[in-house]
């Protein structure tokens, strides 16, 4: 596989609307929402079949730096290499800042997911109060604690959200990715919003 300075240069779907700030700021002046596209997004699906997944499952974590594959509806993270992986569906993982491993197909698939999603990070104190004005998920940190992972509809458009240490991610299919993006800024202007 060529490397990645010879790729085509990559062109965000919020190119030109992703600057700025709105809203007012909260009472201490800051932004309560901070809105981040993190570029040049490197994600992998992997899936295994149902006989072999305890197989995939140690490659899956081996290509993250992860000690072991999460259970469904949570994720892993390696800090030192910026890696993840993410348990999207009982069968299928998905590989965050790495390469796939190469599987038999006896075994499972991967799938380049890295053009497809525009990958969103949202902080900032209102940020859960943010995303539960469209998504319907328990964002308390009871329920959904840092390592979590939910797939869900925003504005009628199947998201995957995954709370890592630096805040909610949040993937969405590049095709909606500039209308969820007005979308979530029209929101986050009622708690200050900064976009970085």
């Amino acid at each position: 596989m060529a490397d990645r300075a010879d790729r085509a240069e990559r062109v965000s779907a919020l190119h030109g609307h992703d600057a700025g700030a709105a809203g007012e700021a909260g009472a201490a002046g800051e932004a309560g929402v901070v809105l981040h596209e993190v570029r040049d997004l490197r994600l992998h699906q992997i899936a295994a079949w149902p006989d072999t997944l305890t197989l995939v499952a140690e490659k899956a974590a081996t290509a993250a730096g992860v000690k072991t594959a999460p259970t469904f509806g949570a994720g892993a993270a390696n800090a030192a290499k910026q890696s993840a992986l993410l348990r999207v569906e009982p069968l299928k993982w998905w590989l965050l800042g790495e390469q796939a491993p190469q599987l038999n197909p006896d075994h499972g698939t991967t799938l380049d997911l890295s053009h497809s999603r525009t990958h969103l990070r949202i902080t900032g104190k209102q940020a859960a109060p943010l995303l539960n004005r469209h998504l319907p998920l328990d964002l308390r940190e009871t329920s959904f604690a840092e390592g979590a992972v939910a797939s869900s509809a925003l504005h009628h458009v199947g998201v995957t959200l995954w709370r890592s240490q630096q805040g909610y991610e949040l993937f969405i299919p590049r095709g909606f990715a500039l209308s969820v993006w007005e979308v979530l800024l029209q929101t986050a202007a009622q708690f200050g919003v900064e976009i970085v």
